[in-house]
């Protein structure tokens, strides 16, 4: 009985792939989380550390512009020379906003930036204004506004000095997220391919080795060892399935071992019919002989002391004894179909007939019949059977002619489906279609003894022969001429062709 605890394959495959799935929905976030991680470094790295680098380069260089154009004036008291000086303020204040932006995150930095704008306020009240206002180059403030000046310079330095260390630290952080990146990457492939490789193991162990163990024992029992027991193993429905099929080998070896006794008891009847055969064929018909010869001999002796009615009841004797002895011939013929005469060869069935024809020739003769036959092929089977067979359906298409009418009989021949179709027609008294069935029954007569004699056996004979052989005969209901039987016999394999 089936562990109902077990999983069904259906079960198994849809535990397989919610597994694979979460594998996939795990490896494809813990993917996304680092991309989004390394995605996020790199963009603050350029959008952020990088141009603020650039803006401290530029506020440097704005200062500087402001202390030259300062000097510039001073020198030359021209007004011209004062106009990079208000640039350069203009570009400082520009350049602070877009730094206090870019470094909101980096307080050190901010620091600096704070430190240098409050030294460049202080220089231009103390130095650049007054020096302005009365340029003189021989004044004190330019010796001390240089000084001054170097100052800023330093600020300057210290805030680019940390805005390096900040694009350095961005860098490094880049690296890191992409090394991050990396592995874990590599730990989703190696998981993938870990979690694929432990999956097709379960499936090959749970479904595919079971279901491989079944078709191997299905197929050593299919081949014949129906000793060889079906394992039910697996999912609960291949181990169901498992077990239906040992329950079949089960009846089949149950049907194959009543099978067995049935055909010893057969092999036992056909021995006692064997025995019965002999029996008759030696033990029975030579009383018979004895009694007809005896007769006969009474006949021919007391002829002229008999009268009508002693000479009546000798001819009852001797006919009774002669129908007797046709019945036990035809009747050993009967039982040896398939059983005495089964010697499979390649038979010419155009020799046959002509040996049938040899044979029944002085009958033919006597009643002007015409037998047309074409080229008849060549088949397996008894040769002995297949003369037989065409020499019943010969001789009944004789026997059964029509009063005052020679017989014609015809033989017609197609092919189809891997069978030889025969046709044999006649010309004489017919078969009415009800009776199809009943003509190939043994002892069944459509007319009355003294009309048309014999045993009943002859067509039962042929369909025995036809069916022995692999085909099947049948009344042609179609003819209406006379009679018409059809049987098929199997067109021989063709033999392989050797190098």
């Amino acid at each position: 009985m089936t562990d109902r605890r077990r999983l069904t394959s259906q079960r198994l495959f849809a535990l397989t792939i919610g597994a694979m799935t979460l594998l996939i929905v795990l490896g494809s976030w813990a993917g996304y989380a680092s991309l989004a991680d390394t995605t996020r470094v790199s963009d603050r790295l350029q959008q952020q550390i990088s141009p603020a680098a650039t803006a401290a380069v530029e506020l440097g260089a704005a200062l500087v512009d402001q202390e030259t154009a300062v000097r510039g004036f001073v020198l030359a008291r021209e007004q011209q020379f004062l106009d990079p000086y208000n640039e350069g303020v203009a570009t400082e204040r520009r350049l602070a906003d877009r730094l206090r932006g870019l470094l909101a995150d980096e307080p050190a930095a901010l620091k600096g930036l704070e430190t240098v704008e409050r030294a460049a306020a202080g220089w231009r009240n103390d130095f650049a204004q007054p020096l302005i206002a009365s340029p003189d180059p021989r004044s004190p403030l330019v010796v001390t506004s240089k000084s001054a000046f170097d100052g800023i310079r330093g600020g300057i330095a210290a805030l680019q000095q940390r805005v390096d260390e900040a694009r350095a630290a961005g860098r490094h952080a880049l690296d890191t997220s992409r090394q991050r990146r990396d592995t874990i990457f590599a730990i989703i492939v190696g998981g993938l391919l870990a979690g694929l490789f432990v999956i097709a193991l379960l499936l090959q162990r749970s479904i595919f080795g079971p279901l491989d163990r079944l078709r191997t024992a299905v197929r050593t029992v299919a081949d014949g060892d129906f000793e060889h027991r079906v394992p039910a193993v697996g999912p609960a429905d291949l181990a169901a399935l498992g077990e239906s099929v040992e329950a079949m080998r089960e009846r089949v070896v149950t049907a194959l071992a009543e099978s067995r006794a049935q055909e010893e008891r057969l092999r036992r009847s056909n021995s006692d019919l064997e025995q019965f055969a002999y029996v008759a064929s030696h033990d029975l018909q030579e009383p018979l002989r004895k009694i007809a010869s005896f007769c006969q001999m009474l006949q021919r002796r007391y002829a002229d002391q008999l009268d009508d009615r002693a000479r009546q009841y000798i001819a009852f004797a001797v006919d009774g004894a002669t129908r007797m002895q046709a019945l036990i011939n035809d009747l050993l013929a009967f039982s040896r179909v398939g059983r005495v005469y089964d010697n499979v060869t390649d038979v010419d069935l155009a020799a046959t007939m002509r040996r049938v024809r040899n044979d029944l020739a002085v009958r033919l003769e006597d009643t002007d019949a015409t037998v047309e036959t074409p080229d008849l092929p060549v088949v397996q089977g008894d040769p002995t059977l297949l003369a037989m067979l065409w020499q019943n359906l010969i001789s009944n298409a004789v026997k059964f002619r029509k009063p005052d009418v020679p017989p014609k009989i015809t033989v017609e021949l197609s092919e189809a489906d891997g069978f030889y179709e025969f046709a044999v027609h006649d010309n004489g008294i017919g078969i009415e279609p009800q009776y199809a069935d009943k003509i190939f029954i043994i002892f069944q007569r459509l007319h009355p003894r003294d009309v048309y004699p014999g045993t009943g056996i002859g067509l039962a004979i042929c369909k025995r022969i036809v069916e022995h052989h692999g085909g099947r005969i049948w009344l042609d209901p179609t003819y209406t001429d006379g009679a018409g039987i059809r049987f098929t016999l199997p067109v021989p394999a063709p033999e392989p062709v050797t190098a």
